[in-house]
């Protein structure tokens, strides 16, 4: 079995971060959303790996994760030119793929399980699709399936303004190379794209085995600001830990699950975890609050900030509070007319007087 991660696209909900980089990249518990997917898809024992980049951002990504040496793998890079389409992803990939089964992963997606499950269920019952589902709030957002009690799929809706359920389809599935077929007799949609959801619907129109999952695990589709920082929380409260490398002065007091990288300093400080601190980064005389994430390099004087994420190269100076923000890289933010709150979403290079 291979696996194919689509990591094009524009990343447009997350502008302006991803104005200067791809929103795969963006980090997660200082981690690339990215390097999770891989770690499931290499956990589940496959080490053959396709990643659909896009023109914009594709060597970033191919500079970031490389040949796959890291995870045990090997990488190949797929250039889709343009984004039409997660059917058309596959299309291009077909290559790549040849005859063999895959996982095909949404690289800005997180899901709170294991997907070996599943794989082990797709070869054992010989399915030609796999699905996972999740309840949620906002089905129109979504490529939605309408279920019978038993679970067997009636169809699939991509994003309908009138959802027959609150069932999504969460961006992991399996396919066999029957896909490619069904690929090929679909059209585009409204949207000018070739949904993968028509897709599925025609493996299901014409007599093939399709199966789902409703997932009790969280999932998130960490294409905004607020998806973003609730799956950093969520990483933090569920695989965070303590380590300390860097150094701690007897000023300062570390309560919970701290993490803090090699060369960086706290000092005169109270963190409270869960939180990590990247390397090379400077904490002083400041307060930082659960679930934060501050990348290497960064600096945070005379500030408290909560529940944010900081990216690398960043400072924030004489801020009273800060909550619910993200930073990009290189950032500048330092008070001049005092404030309360901060709630902030900043692109790469930015410099703001509050």
């Amino acid at each position: 079995m291979k696996a194919l991660i689509l990591s094009g696209g524009k990343g447009t909900r997350l502008r302006p971060l991803t104005y200067s980089g791809a929103k795969q990249l963006v980090p997660v518990a200082n981690r690339p959303i990215l390097f999770y997917c891989i770690d499931n898809i290499v956990n589940a024992g496959i080490r053959d790996i396709g990643i659909v980049i896009s023109p914009e951002t594709g060597d970033e990504i191919k500079e970031t994760v490389g040949t796959g040496k890291t995870w045990g793998a090997r990488i190949t890079y797929i250039l889709q030119d343009k984004p039409a389409g997660l059917a058309h992803a596959v299309r291009i990939s077909k290559r790549f793929l040849k005859n063999s089964s895959f996982v095909m992963y949404l690289g800005d997606n997180l899901i709170g399980t294991d997907i070996r499950k599943f794989v082990l269920d797709f070869e054992k019952k010989r399915s030609d699709a796999l699905i996972l589902l999740k309840e949620v709030d906002n089905p129109k957002q979504f490529g939605v399936a309408d279920v019978r009690k038993n679970g067997t799929i009636l169809r699939l809706i991509e994003k309908p303004e009138n959802p027959p359920s609150n069932l999504a389809l969460v961006g992991v599935y399996i396919f066999s190379s029957k896909i490619h077929s069904a690929i090929d007799r679909i059209k585009p949609s409204t949207r000018g794209e070739l949904e993968i959801t028509d897709a599925i619907q025609e493996l299901i129109s014409t007599g093939h085995h399709v199966k789902s999952f409703v997932l009790k695990d969280w999932w998130l589709d960490t294409g905004k600001k607020d998806d973003l920082l609730t799956a950093n929380a969520i990483v933090l409260d569920e695989w965070g830990r303590k380590k300390i490398e860097g150094t701690i002065d007897k000023a300062s007091r570390i309560l919970g699950r701290v993490s803090l990288g090699r060369n960086s300093s706290i000092k005169a400080s109270t963190v409270r975890g869960p939180v990590v601190i990247g390397h090379n980064a400077v904490i002083e005389n400041s307060f930082i609050g659960p679930h934060t994430s501050i990348g290497d390099y960064a600096r945070i004087v005379n500030s408290s900030i909560e529940h944010s994420v900081i990216l690398s190269g960043s400072e924030v100076i004489d801020v009273e509070r800060m909550e619910e923000s993200l930073i990009g890289r290189r950032v500048r933010v330092f008070r001049n007319h005092r404030h309360k709150a901060l709630r902030l979403m900043l692109g790469d290079d930015s410099t703001v007087e509050v």
